[in-house]
């Protein structure tokens, strides 16, 4: 089955083809066909294609919505404009769409309905920089497509509806809750789910076996703790603000900092929460940038104090979460890293594990150093009793799995 891929943007439309059934995904022969980015949607924007087999595309053109960059993304799969460059790809069988927010209705992937799209219309105030966006995309692709072809919504938080009350609600008066669902929803679920699904494929455990704590270290940063496969505590909570130190967020801080500093600086809490979301993290401590590779470089090359005093607050932090996930699970198996910083940033992930040999974890230097570029591995020394992990997430092949299970009536959960 060909699956559509989307995960749409305030101002763009990234997109994968992926090839795959029940057969190829217990064999791990799923085939990706193509792929690419429709940026700066709304003007002139910025078209970058590629697909197996064919001579990659970079343009611009003007696409004024969500709904003229799917067409654009369909004339050039199956069009003159591209002269079909996938080849048998005759037709796009069916829709998986990345969605933020599930709020605590949406539990697992599901074919989208009309009931569907208001239940994701209702979480909007609950993710009201990406859903809105999402939504754009699936009513695009659903008006470009037609009836016909089955459309899947797989929601970040849904990973994390495993956790218990006491790790999801916050000591504020329970009535809030009640009124507001506010909660720890948690985020990066979908590629939690991929990365703890790979290892226990590449180490044979079984998933009721299955004992991680997982970083996801991108511009975006979280930690989850992982018991029996499901989640059972993330650091992200009612919004992606809480928890790691991040590119631009803060993670976490004293609540009555947000008082404190509107008031000392005449800003407004719309201001502040701007503050903490945008000019913060490692943008805010270094004042340089939120840019891991360019902080280490000036971290080294020019001994930048406050670069190298980002990457330290980074690691700390982190090194932090993965104790308390520790505690909180009763031990694990490893410690899992993924996203951009934690799939190619050695120097980081020793950082972050630096002191945790009393627990018996042994890093391995070289295979550390080797373990980038998409490598999957172990880093840690053979033997040890908590073993580190690289391993590379894929959340739009996880998407595009989610989506076959669902057009053909099967289980989500593995």
């Amino acid at each position: 089955m060909n699956v559509l891929v989307l995960n749409a943007g305030s101002s763009s439309l990234k997109f994968q083809v992926v090839a795959t059934d029940p057969e190829r995904i217990a064999e791990d022969r799923d085939e990706r066909l193509a792929g690419g980015i429709v940026d700066r949607i709304g003007g002139e924007a910025i078209i970058s294609f590629a697909a197996r087999g064919a001579a990659p595309l970079h343009t611009t053109a003007p696409i004024r919505n969500h709904r003229a960059a799917v067409e654009a993304v369909l004339r050039w799969l199956v069009g003159s404009d591209s002269g079909a460059p996938l080849g048998s790809l005759a037709e796009v069988e069916a829709v998986g769409h990345r969605v933020v927010h599930g709020g605590e209705r949406f539990t697992r992937s599901v074919l989208i309905d009309e009931e569907v799209l208001r239940g994701i219309q209702d979480t909007i105030e609950l993710a009201p920089l990406h859903n809105p966006h999402n939504l754009k995309g699936i009513r695009a692709a659903m008006d470009v497509l037609g009836p016909a072809v089955p459309q899947a919504a797989v929601f970040d938080t849904a990973f994390h509806h495993t956790l218990p009350d006491y790790a999801y609600l916050y000591a504020i008066p329970y009535s809030i809750y009640r009124r507001h669902r506010v909660r720890r929803y948690g985020f990066h679920g979908t590629s939690y789910r991929y990365v703890a699904y790979r290892y226990r494929k590449l180490t044979g455990t079984p998933r009721e076996a299955t004992r991680l704590v997982a970083l996801h270290l991108g511009n975006g940063c979280s930690a989850c703790a992982i018991a029996a496969g499901d989640s059972v505590d993330t650091s992200m909570g009612f919004t992606p603000l809480e928890g790691l130190v991040m590119g631009t967020r803060s993670g976490d801080l004293d609540p009555a900092i947000l008082d404190y500093v509107a008031a000392k600086e005449g800003l407004t809490l719309h201001e502040m929460e701007t503050m903490l979301n945008k000019q913060s993290g490692l943008l805010g401590i270094s004042g340089l940038t939120n840019d891991m590779r360019e902080l280490l470089a000036e971290a080294q090359e020019h001994d930048d104090r406050r670069a190298r005093l980002a990457v330290d607050i980074f690691a700390y932090r982190a090194r932090k979460y993965i104790g308390a996930y520790l505690a909180a699970i009763g031990g694990a198996d490893a410690v899992v890293f993924t996203g951009g910083i934690g799939e190619n940033a050695a120097g980081v992930r020793a950082r972050i594990l630096d002191g945790l040999a009393w627990m018996g974890l042994e890093l391995d230097p070289q295979a550390n150093a080797e373990m980038v570029g998409g490598r999957e591995g172990p880093i840690t020394r053979d033997g040890a009793r908590l073993a580190a992990w690289v391993i590379p997430t894929d959340e739009e092949l996880l998407i595009a799995r989610d989506t076959v299970r669902l057009v053909l009536g099967l289980d989500t959960r593995y």
